[in-house]
């Protein structure tokens, strides 16, 4: 369906599937086991379907804005027969504000979707008190992560950590950074579709 440029199977295993991986290593136990994760802008459904299949017991749900995508999750999902995963079309600034999905999970993930700052309006309001964002970034974040306080604090989070992925691992400089949900992220947060991006905070 044309959704990734990488398709020699040695670079979809290492590009695609470890990569998505490498989010389990800022989880704790209890939440690969039996916690619920919401994977933001899922794409092609990374990284939220190989976290999936990784820990079958994680309760999943891919938000996806692009209905060719949430297509082939929905084909994806049918054809592994995978239980315990949710498909939503639409876009995330909406699903933040529905009673059902705001402050309910205890993880957000988002994977080369936008900056810190975008990303950090875009996820923390799916995140329960205590809850975290997985955030998975290449290159040098110092400066990315300096300019995201700010917005990280006004929708109700912190810096929590920032794991860097070994070289031996994945190349490329490749990080997680993550935020912890510390207050209730004030009610105008999200924005209407599209601000985030255009107006990060």
């Amino acid at each position: 369906m044309n959704l990734t440029s990488v398709v020699e199977l040695q670079q979809v295993e290492k590009v695609h599937f470890l990569d998505s991986l490498t989010v389990s290593l800022a989880l704790p136990k209890e939440i690969l086991l039996r916690g619920s994760l919401v994977d933001v802008g899922s794409g092609a459904g990374f990284p939220g379907v190989p976290l999936k299949i990784l820990f079958p017991t994680m309760s999943v749900t891919l938000i996806e804005s692009v209905a060719k995508k949430t297509a082939f999750l929905e084909h994806l999902v049918g054809v592994l027969g995978i239980s315990g995963i949710a498909v939503r079309t639409g876009r995330s600034e909406i699903f933040a504000r529905d009673p059902a999905l705001r402050e309910k999970f205890d993880v957000v993930v988002s994977r080369a979707v936008a900056s810190l700052r975008v990303l950090a309006e875009l996820t923390l309001p799916f995140c329960r008190l205590g809850g975290l964002a997985v955030l998975q970034k290449k290159g040098d974040i110092d400066k990315e992560i300096g300019d995201a306080m700010n917005a990280v604090s006004k929708v109700g989070g912190d810096v929590f950590d920032v794991k860097h992925i070994p070289k031996e691992i994945l190349a490329g400089k490749r990080s997680l950074v993550v935020l912890q949900k510390t207050k209730p992220t004030p009610e105008k947060y999200p924005r209407r579709s599209g601000f985030p991006a255009k107006r990060p905070l």
